[in-house]
């Protein structure tokens, strides 16, 4: 199953960004400078574009996954207040089986001790 999922899903994924990187090698200045023009030089990096590209996307899918995961944060907390109900139900359900045994033992217990004579024969 592994092999057949990088065959059909990785290995194009990977020849896609293969000819991108191919297209897109070509080096950019990113310049850190919010205010370009003055005296003093700000950090700035020569980088191939398509690493620039990729280094952005990255970011992009890493800020997106730390959005959602505090906006299921609400989600997370009633599901583990569900399952802490849940857990507590069934303490109580195995609670209430035992006393349900205990009394039929009882009942058992009661009924033999408890039990009519057998009918005689001239009785009748």
């Amino acid at each position: 199953m592994r092999t057949l999922f990088r065959l059909v899903v990785v290995l194009p994924v990977a020849l896609i960004f293969l000819a991108f990187a191919v297209a897109n090698r070509h080096w950019v200045t990113v310049s850190l400078d919010p205010f370009p023009g003055n005296d003093i030089a700000a950090p700035s990096l020569e980088l191939p574009l398509f690493a620039v590209m990729v280094v952005c996307g990255m970011l992009g899918v890493l800020a997106g996954g730390v959005l959602v995961w505090f906006r299921q944060g609400r989600y997370r907390r009633q599901l583990r207040a569900a399952r802490a109900e849940a857990e507590e139900a069934r303490a109580q359900a195995a609670e209430a089986r035992g006393q349900a045994n205990d009394l039929r033992d009882r009942v058992d217990a009661l009924g033999k001790a408890a039990a009519l004579p057998a009918p005689r024969k001239d009785a009748a």
